[in-house]
């Protein structure tokens, strides 16, 4: 989903560099010196607003995350919400996050999130799709063996293909769940709602898997 230009974004990204990064090549094989801590290194491509990101943030001070947008927008309200928390293990990305082997190295990342991508409903925009082969060969390329992707939607069309494009690139499923917020109530506990889904969750199911790469 695009949103309207807001001036006051990029200026607001370049005030504050201690959470922005408008140059994330320069940090392929240094992203543990973008954090005060050592620790795994978890990924959201399509962060938006930053709700998802911040929240698990919040949630495992143990681990750092990292979240990234193209649209410099929803980043600032993103950055906005970190700076409000002072959160020691979050960063934020300025970027197409579709081919992240650009700007991380192999092992670099320990899970991937992916959450409510668009999910481009037209047979000949099939590869655009964040699940489709290219771009799992990509997230293979910086994630260490056997390491976790997890999947949100809304869309049932798009969740369908997911299942049958990760089976086909040979990923192992951890868990399946076609009714997110209405399964065991401990899994729902857990979860961390991204914006979208904190809106459209009375609307209709919301789908969730965990798979892992290679067997």
């Amino acid at each position: 989903m695009r949103i309207r230009k807001k001036k006051w974004a990029m200026p607001y990204l370049e005030d504050h560099p201690e959470y922005a990064i408008l140059n994330p090549d320069q940090y392929r094989g240094k992203w543990a010196t973008r954090f005060s801590q050592s620790a795994p290194i978890h990924v959201e491509i399509g962060s938006g607003k930053g709700q998802f990101i911040i929240g698990m943030a919040q949630k495992h001070p143990e681990l750092n995350f990292i979240g990234i947008d193209l649209q410099d927008a929803v980043l600032a309200m993103a950055v906005q919400k970190a700076v409000a928390a002072q959160l020691p293990n979050v960063q934020l990305v300025l970027t197409d996050g579709g081919d992240v082997d650009d700007f991380f190295t192999k092992g670099e990342v320990d899970k991937l999130y992916l959450n409510f991508s668009d999910p481009w409903p037209k047979k000949r925009h099939t590869k655009r799709r964040l699940t489709s082969p290219r771009f799992l060969a990509s997230y293979q390329q910086v994630l260490p063996d056997h390491a976790e992707l997890e999947f949100k939607t809304d869309n049932r069309g798009l969740f369908e293909y997911s299942l049958v494009s990760l089976n086909n690139f040979g990923m192992q499923f951890e868990t399946v769940n076609l009714d997110l917020h209405h399964s065991d109530p401990a899994i729902v506990q857990e979860n961390v709602e991204t914006e979208y889904e904190q809106k459209f969750k009375e609307k209709g199911p919301i789908y969730k898997l965990v798979a892992r790469f290679g067997a």
